[in-house]
């Protein structure tokens, strides 16, 4: 007598506790995988974006000018164009208050942007820590499950007289398939937050290094 050993046939069949560890596994590996073609996105978009407007500042245009260009437009700036945005637009408020020095008109402008490169940090950052959790706990779930499934199947054994290899193959194999759907989860999530946590600092140190620039910009005009 032949034992059906087909993935379908052995999840289906599996005790309760370890359908219930194989479905948050899956939960977890659906929204690890749109977690993580929505971060991709979103960091090619911003490095495709900073990279887009460094070459329109450092073109050697008109400051003003540019502002006025991100100011008219219906779309609302993000990244360092942002940054850029916020803080010359407050710039330009602070040199109109008489009694201000250009020290103190820098510093403001200055901290402006720096409370905004935050806030632009916080933004790629988030829905990270997620991708860091299922990749760090997800083995442990599925290994929870397979020893389940695996002390299951020996706990049979006791009640019969003959044991047979068709009889805890079964078993054994349901309690595996947890451990390999917490694999499929978590490796997947571990190579995305190694990558994009990358990504984030490198495009983090880009808005800094833009900041500083920027700064030293402002700092040349207010003394003419």
């Amino acid at each position: 007598m032949s034992t059906d050993l087909s993935i379908i046939h052995l999840v289906t069949n599996a005790s309760l506790l370890v359908q219930l560890v194989m479905l948050l596994l899956l939960v977890a590996s659906i929204i690890s995988w749109t977690l993580i073609f929505r971060k991709g996105r979103q960091l090619k978009d911003n490095q495709q974006s900073m990279t887009a407007f460094e070459a329109k500042f450092w073109s050697g245009g008109d400051l003003a000018q540019l502002h006025q260009t991100i100011e008219s437009r219906t779309r609302p700036p993000h990244g360092g164009e942002k940054i850029f945005h916020i803080g010359f637009k407050n710039y330009l408020k602070l040199i109109q208050k008489k009694g201000l020095s250009p020290g103190e008109t820098l510093d403001g402008a200055r901290r402006v942007m720096r409370v905004e490169l935050n806030r632009e940090a916080d933004l790629l950052e988030a829905h990270l820590p997620f991708l860091a959790t299922v990749g760090s706990i997800s083995p442990f779930i599925g290994l929870f499950g397979t020893v389940w499934g695996i002390m299951n199947s020996f706990r049979a054994l006791g009640n019969v007289n003959q044991a047979t290899l068709a009889m805890v193959a079964p078993g054994i194999a349901e309690a595996l398939i947890a451990t390999a759907m917490g694999l499929f989860a978590a490796i997947p999530a571990v190579i995305a937050y190694n990558r994009y946590i990358t990504d984030v600092e490198r495009l983090v140190v880009r808005y800094d290094n833009f900041l500083e620039e920027f700064s030293a910009i402002l700092q040349r005009q207010s003394r003419e």
